[in-house]
């Protein structure tokens, strides 16, 4: 984001200049600080939209500036996982292992903004706002893409880290056993002390395509990888089945999750 924010601030810059207006007269009339509009001008912070609506009115861009603001709104998912979204959007099937947290396609609204505001560097309001929204409407696609087996083995651990507090928490269960009502949707849990070799390594999502390409993605603290190697992807399908194997059947693993949610 950082050079549409330079390319925005320049363009406020070169009309505010050409209009013969200063900074000061720009941040006045736009209630900021002579260093607020220096830094936005700079590309050092974004460009808000009060601002753009007053330099266009100011300078009388006619709208030219204005319109700048559909390119300042925030990205929906990290860069990193965008090219795996777009896979995740047209899968045929998704087979999902994780080890801590609730999966995307399952979490809370609630969750996923306690998750997302508590990114590290912290990211603004608008940012945090976008991605949950993002969040929330992938999770369209487990009711709306009923052909599309949705498989989900999540380990005891992510179950019992109270994110958002214990209450947050029981909500969260109680979206879990919900979306286990719909019938392309299987959740399994894999009860702590099994398979802890492979369950503790990390979290990591097979996909298959319309086309019948197989791909999987793993995600770690500040890097994620999306494997399209046919080696790479029979190494992870073995783990993932060892993983499932050792995992208990749907319908004790709602009970399971009922469980859990009763010690909250």
């Amino acid at each position: 984001m950082t050079e549409t924010w330079r390319y925005c601030g320049n363009q406020i810059k070169l009309w505010r200049t050409e209009a013969g207006i200063s900074r000061e007269d720009l941040g006045k009339e736009a209630n900021y600080e002579y260093e607020t509009v220096k830094s936005m001008e700079q590309g050092r912070r974004k460009p808000t939209i009060r601002l753009l609506r007053v330099a266009d009115q100011m300078c009388g861009a006619s709208g030219k500036l204005l319109a700048a603001q559909e390119y300042l709104r925030p990205e929906p998912f990290p860069a990193r996982s965008q090219e795996y979204m777009a896979i995740e959007a047209e899968a045929i099937a998704l087979h999902w292992y994780e080890p801590l947290l609730i999966p995307g396609l399952l979490q809370t609204e609630e969750y996923a903004r306690e998750l997302i505001s508590e990114s590290c560097p912290p990211l603004d309001d608008e940012t945090v706002d976008e991605r949950v929204r993002a969040r929330m409407e992938r999770q369209e696609a487990l009711a709306r893409r009923t052909s599309v087996p949705f498989c989900f083995v999540l380990y005891e651990a992510s179950l019992r880290t109270l994110v958002g507090g214990a209450s947050a928490m029981r909500r969260q269960l109680k979206r879990l056993l919900s979306a286990r009502e719909l019938r392309n949707v299987s959740i399994q849990v894999l009860p702590m002390g099994r398979c802890s070799g492979l369950a503790l390594i990390g979290p990591m999502v097979l996909l298959e395509t319309a086309d019948h390409e197989h791909y999987a993605y793993v995600e770690g603290q500040t890097t994620s990888a999306l494997y399209a190697d046919p080696d790479k992807i029979s190494e992870l399908t073995q783990r993932h089945g060892r993983i499932r194997m050792h995992a208990l059947c749907v319908e004790d693993s709602s009970e399971f999750i009922r469980k859990v949610a009763g010690e909250l």
